[in-house]
C-alpha cells in the first residue's frame, strides 16, 4: 500500500513539476528583422521572427520566403503548417532560426508558422 502511495505522490509532483502552456503576448528576445537584414549580415542559429509570404516550393520541405524585402529559402517540415490551405497570397509569419553553410546562403529553419489575418 505504501509503494502505491508513494508512486502516485511521485507522478503528482512530475505533473506539478511541469511548465505551463501560456498565450503570452508582451515582447520577446527573439529578434523581429527582416530578410535583407538577416541576408546582410547572417547570425547562425540567431532567432527571428518574420511576416511575409512563400512565393514558391523549391524542392521537399523547402520554400522561397519573402517580406517585401528580400527572398530566403526557409525549411518547413510539414508538421508546421496550419490547418488551413497556404499560397503565394497568404500572409504568414514564421519563427525560427538563422542556418548558415559555408557553400550556401543563409536559410530559416522554421519551428512554428501561422496565417496572419
Amino acid at each position: 500500500m505504501k509503494a502505491r502511495y508513494g508512486i502516485a505522490l511521485a507522478m503528482a509532483a512530475g505533473f506539478i513539476a511541469m511548465p505551463a502552456q501560456a498565450q503570452y503576448t508582451g515582447p520577446s528576445a527573439i529578434g523581429e528583422g527582416t530578410v535583407a537584414g538577416i541576408l546582410a549580415k547572417p547570425v547562425d542559429d540567431q532567432a527571428v521572427q518574420l511576416q511575409g509570404y512563400l512565393l514558391r516550393r523549391t524542392g521537399p520541405e523547402k520554400y522561397v520566403f519573402s517580406d517585401g524585402t528580400g527572398e530566403i529559402v526557409a525549411e518547413i517540415d510539414d508538421k508546421r503548417f496550419p490547418a488551413r490551405p497556404v499560397d503565394e497570397k497568404t500572409k504568414v509569419e514564421i519563427i525560427g532560426e538563422v542556418d548558415t553553410g559555408l557553400t550556401r546562403p543563409p536559410e530559416i529553419e522554421v519551428d512554428s508558422m501561422r496565417v496572419v489575418e
